[in-house]
């Protein structure tokens, strides 16, 4: 039983055992009884199913706030607003994913599910490397804060491109090296072939879904890049990083189909989180170099709220008669 209790990154391991737990019971729920069967997800579904998440989420962080206190449970919450935020631009680069691939709507929620456990490992070998440079070499802070100031700067500039994906090194070194089906083979993403040059031989070949499923993945890391040291300018805490990060990205999946749907009302929303971007990476030389000190918790929770807010608000405003506010 002692052993339970040993602290290992930044929580007793009973409490990383019951983070899993929550989130393999999550997913088993989702996968098992909600979708156990293909088909399109509505509005409705999807709005449900986040909000199921999101409940999730905000009551994990309350047994956060029991367990170690109010400031990490607002690090925990402003982990979870801010990759919820960042994502958020990714589900438009995952439209174009399927859009491109001409992935089937019934079939979008398996490559999104299936998504998240590559995230779960990913996230986790970023996060575990990066708690080890910062508990290590604190100047590394530093570096993720410029980062994402930098990033935050490009994002307010750059302009979107809707033929990124078709574009895309990646998926052209994809398809030049897999062995690949002519089409769909239902919800598989492998499947096995009789060989033309050797009869009685089988060849292992992918489906345009596991070639989703990549880009998904590819994806992913490339955002991580920007949310990862996001959140460890907000805390340095390996646990808190984790679960917040995770717990944002089970909800965002699920709110995909409702979003994706509307994703161009959300046009000014990438000027918001580019001022996020530098401002969570600006905190970091503030609290070293301006206030001698921390900023605290709650302000970076309240910036990053209202300048989300505000983003979400105004790009529902002005296109609300139809892109650029021109009345449809």
């Amino acid at each position: 039983m002692e052993l339970l209790y040993t602290v290992w990154l930044g929580a007793p391991l009973w409490m990383w055992a019951s983070f899993v737990v929550i989130v393999v019971a999550l997913l088993a729920f989702d996968l098992g009884v909600l979708n156990k069967d293909d088909h399109v997800i509505g509005v409705r579904e999807s709005l449900k199913l986040s909000a199921l998440y999101i409940a999730a989420g905000l009551a994990f962080g309350l047994w956060v706030w029991h367990a170690f206190g109010s400031e990490k449970a607002l690090h925990f919450y402003t982990g979870f607003l801010i990759e919820k935020s960042l994502s958020l631009d990714n589900i438009f680069v995952i439209s174009l994913i399927f859009a491109t691939l001409a992935i089937p709507a019934a079939y979008q929620h398996r490559v999104l599910f299936w998504g998240i456990l590559g995230v779960i490992l990913t996230r986790g070998i970023m996060i575990g490397a990066g708690s080890a440079l910062v508990a290590s070499y604190y100047w590394v802070l530093y570096i993720f804060g410029a980062i994402l100031v930098l990033t935050g700067i490009k994002m307010f500039f750059a302009s979107d491109n809707p033929d990124q994906i078709r574009d895309s090194a990646v998926l052209k070194w994809l398809k030049g090296h897999l062995r690949m089906t002519e089409g769909m083979r239902g919800n598989a993403f492998l499947v096995r072939d009789p060989d033309p040059a050797r009869p009685g031989h089988t060849l292992l070949l992918a489906t345009p879904l596991f070639l989703a499923l990549c880009m998904v993945e590819v994806t992913d890391v490339i955002f991580a890049v920007d949310s990862v040291p996001a959140i460890f300018a907000i805390t340095s805490d390996p646990f808190i990083v984790y679960t917040s990060n995770i717990f944002a990205v089970l909800g965002l999946r699920a709110l995909y189909f409702a979003l994706a749907a509307m994703v161009e009302r959300f046009t000014y929303l990438k000027y918001s989180l580019a001022a996020v971007l530098v401002f969570i990476g600006s905190k970091i030389f503030l609290g070293d170099f301006v206030f001698e000190g921390k900023v605290p918790a709650s302000l970076s929770l309240a910036v990053t709220a209202v300048l989300i807010a505000a983003g979400i608000g105004y790009s529902l405003w002005r296109t609300r008669g139809g892109l650029d506010g021109r009345k449809a």
